[in-house]
């Protein structure tokens, strides 16, 4: 008979990027790992981090995170140097970092984070394939959500 594992209380989502889903149009999700140093997870379990001005970069044919912030938290080991705004390498197959760079590349898409989480006992990274949004495209996203608020208002008036 095997145990079941106790699900821990609280979500397992560190940090979200709402603002990547208003100012891009996400054509496609990876999910990436994270190279991360001790002090960098005590951080991250104590949700102190921010990835609203993330994106990936590629350099030497390896993708890193640029411009995620986490806060080292004040019982930090004193020896240790913390950078809170360091370069983080992503963890990626072969085969996903090539689709990746070749669309960088070739056909001017950006990558950048969507969210951060937990998965096991391990940091990962949910990054998106996108394309910037025109500010008519943000208007027509606008409209769509307050239709869906007031259609789903009226339904529930009628209803009564």
């Amino acid at each position: 008979m095997t145990k079941k594992k106790a699900h821990k209380p609280g979500s397992a989502t560190i940090a979200q990027n709402k603002r990547a889903r208003f100012e891009y149009a996400i054509e496609e999700e990876f999910e990436a790992g994270l190279s991360l140093q001790g002090w960098e997870v005590k951080s991250l379990r104590a949700g102190k981090a921010n990835i609203s001005d993330s994106y990936v970069t590629f350099r030497d044919g390896e993708a890193y995170l640029f411009g995620a912030t986490v806060s080292p938290l004040n019982v930090a080991s004193s020896h240790v140097v913390c950078d809170p705004t360091r370069t983080r390498k992503l963890l990626l197959k072969k085969r996903e970092l090539d689709s990746l760079l070749g669309r960088v590349n070739r056909d001017g898409y950006t990558v950048v984070a969507l969210s951060m989480y937990w998965k096991n006992a391990w940091a990962k990274i949910k990054i998106g394939v996108a394309k910037g949004k025109k500010e008519h495209d943000k208007r027509d996203d606008i409209k769509d959500r307050e239709w869906q608020t007031a259609k789903s208002r009226i339904m529930k008036h009628a209803n009564r």
